[in-house]
């Protein structure tokens, strides 16, 4: 009886149809790793030397701050500068001017999920209380921080003094950002219209209270 044909020929075809299966998942795997990279990648910027994707414009943010970190109205060195790629050149905060030693304060009221040092820099981190879920998370830097993690502070409260060194600013300054999960965001816009533009105190004329009677000495 002659041996069927189809029988010898499958067991020899086996390991090469196995090697080209292979070959096909790993191409595949290799194509996708790029674009699972990019979107869960964190490549430099922040507190923790990360940038992730390029933030939506029309991303809102609700104005919740209540002072600013440093100063009465510090003047702002650099501003937002989000780049116009995921890992493009840009700026993913603010820089205010600032001496070394000065306090900074939470812009708003919230709680400390980080306090410690990064790459050599001080960072301190706040999670701003009604700010949704994910919450936005503001950062300071470079700072030595004098509040513990976990602490919860009101909006004013110092958290920690300026460091002398680890600005990248030519001068002393506070490098300010915000974030809601891996989104950078503005902060100068937590701050509302009557903050930004408030300038130095300044005594204002009373008016409608009678001014007190001056009696002759005799």
């Amino acid at each position: 009886m002659r041996e069927d044909r189809s029988t010898r020929t499958w067991p020899t075809l086996l390991p090469a149809l196995t090697v080209v299966l292979m070959v096909a998942a790993v191409g595949t795997l290799g194509a996708a790793l790029p674009a699972a990279t990019a979107l869960g990648g964190d490549p430099g910027g922040g507190p923790g030397g990360s940038s992730p994707p390029f933030p939506p414009t029309d991303t809102p943010v609700p104005a919740v701050g209540r002072a600013w970190p440093v100063g009465l109205r510090p003047s702002v060195i650099r501003g937002w500068e989000p780049p116009a790629t995921a890992y493009g050149r840009g700026h993913r905060g603010v820089d205010l001017t600032a001496a070394p030693g000065a306090p900074v304060r939470a812009v708003a009221p919230g709680r400390i999920s980080f306090a410690g040092r990064v790459a050599g820099r001080g960072v301190v981190s706040v999670e701003l209380n009604g700010t949704g879920d994910p919450p936005l998370r503001t950062t300071y830097e470079p700072v030595r921080a004098t509040a513990k993690k976990g602490a919860e502070v009101t909006a004013g409260e110092v958290i920690g003094v300026l460091e002398p060194t680890g600005s990248h600013c030519p001068a002393s300054c506070l490098h300010w950002g915000l974030r809601r999960a891996d989104t950078y965001l503005d902060p100068l816009s937590l701050l509302p219209p009557w903050l930004l533009g408030r300038g130095p105190s300044r005594l204002l004329p009373v008016v409608g209270v009678p001014e007190p009677e001056v009696r002759a000495v005799r």
